[in-house]
């Protein structure tokens, strides 16, 4: 057999092996187009703020985001900024304590209010920051002022002490009642639940409103912030871009976000779009919570 020949069916048989393979993840661009990670990571790079929207129990995603960093950190080292919807600003000092070595990691945790996943999917990033020496920004409003919207609405802030405001986005905050990502969460498309309290998206744009202040409280320029929240937090440039587009314009601001598909060999058509790079997980795929 021609060495041509053997190559043309090694290839084949590779090619083959590969289609028959169960992939974890497939990466896509905002066209649908497949992306190599280290394509997106060159783009990234040269970004003022990225956000990576999760699943909150999707374990390929928090994966990535701990891969995502390292590579991020291998090129900007102490130009890298970390921070977190998982952590609230009330519960930056105690962050910052234990990342200075002040305080143990079992007081740390002992203290900090830490979601159920934090061991298995946020200790690895926070440890991350702490040996590296990076700042890692609690970012999101202390959920009990959230609960006091979604009772009272936004006007419920003005009943906060001047301490307890410290912890929220400057008041009164802007609220536009017209993007999709807070329309949907009343019920005014198929997919969105129904008969929702109008509070509802008030409650959600005051997280956004608290990240998007704390990150521009952090970020300087020629640094690279990059924020992990739920994905419904950042998609469709809408959310916490918003408020960061309201206050400054000139960020460049990349997007990534966490879909589950049947199959993931091709981006459905809904999905596209949705961020500047989709990650795109079987709905098979094991939850870490």
């Amino acid at each position: 057999m021609k060495t041509n020949t053997i190559l043309l069916v090694l290839t084949a048989m590779l090619s083959f092996a590969f289609k028959s393979d169960k992939p974890a993840y497939m990466l896509y661009t905002k066209d649908g187009k497949e992306v190599k990670f280290e394509k997106m990571i060159n783009e990234l790079k040269d970004a003022d703020v990225v956000f990576f929207g999760e699943q909150h129990n999707n374990p390929i995603a928090h994966w990535l985001q701990f891969e995502l960093t390292k590579s991020l950190y291998d090129l900007k080292k102490e130009k890298l900024q970390l921070g977190a919807e998982m952590f609230e600003t009330d519960n930056q000092l105690i962050l910052d304590e234990y990342l200075d070595g002040i305080i143990s990691e079992k007081k740390f945790e002992a203290e900090a209010r830490l979601w159920p996943n934090y061991q298995t999917d946020y200790k690895p990033l926070v440890n991350f920051a702490k040996e590296h020496q990076l700042t890692f920004v609690a970012s999101n409003i202390p959920r009990r002022y959230a609960s006091l919207v979604f009772t009272d609405g936004l006007e419920g802030l003005d009943k906060l002490s001047d301490e307890a405001k410290k912890y929220v986005a400057e008041l009164p905050i802007k609220y536009n009642p017209e993007l999709d990502c807070y329309k949907n969460m009343l019920g005014t498309s198929e997919s969105s639940p129904m008969h929702q309290s109008d509070n509802l998206p008030k409650a959600q744009a005051v997280k956004d409103a608290t990240m998007a202040q704390s990150i521009l409280k952090y970020w300087k320029d020629g640094q690279l912030f990059l924020h992990f929240n739920g994905s419904y937090h950042s998609d469709n440039h809408e959310s916490i871009l918003w408020y960061l587009k309201q206050a400054n314009p000139k960020l460049k601001i990349m997007t990534i976000t966490t879909v589950e598909q049947e199959n993931v060999e091709e981006l459905a058509d809904d999905e596209k779009g949705v961020a500047d790079y989709i990650i795109c997980v079987p709905e098979t795929m094991t939850k870490t919570r």
